[in-house]
């Protein structure tokens, strides 16, 4: 999935994309459909081992639900607004609602998946 949209700035070593507060206004609250977006942090243990569980899972879903990215060190505002605790926070919204969350480290894939589509499947 591509995205023209100078808000959305991928890290080089991966192909989820890092929003700051604008990109998540008009990626994710202005969105329409099912969004998934990780809040996280770069220097948390437990969202360095979660990226290839949410790599493989963003591949699977491709551009039927996108997922993004917010570093709650970089963007306080956005992890206030949205009372995030700890990382990594899996936050689902769909057009620009939210409608779940997962807390905590998941090492399985498949579990990631469950957690990021269920929200979305009595819709």
């Amino acid at each position: 999935m591509s995205h023209s949209n100078q808000n959305a700035r991928s890290a080089s070593h991966d192909g989820i994309p890092s929003l700051d507060a604008a990109g998540f206004e008009s990626l994710v609250l202005r969105g329409r459909g099912p969004i998934a977006v990780e809040f996280m942090s770069y220097s948390c243990a437990y969202c360095g081992a979660m990226e290839p569980v949410l790599q493989q899972v963003a591949e699977t879903l491709g551009s039927r639900e996108p997922i993004f990215r917010v570093n709650v060190a970089v963007e306080v505002d956005l992890a206030s607004a949205y009372e995030i605790e700890g990382t990594p926070t899996l936050v689902m919204f769909s057009d620009g609602q939210e409608v779940g969350r997962s807390e905590g480290l998941d090492p399985e894939a498949a579990t990631v998946l469950e957690a990021v589509t269920a929200p979305f499947r009595s819709r």
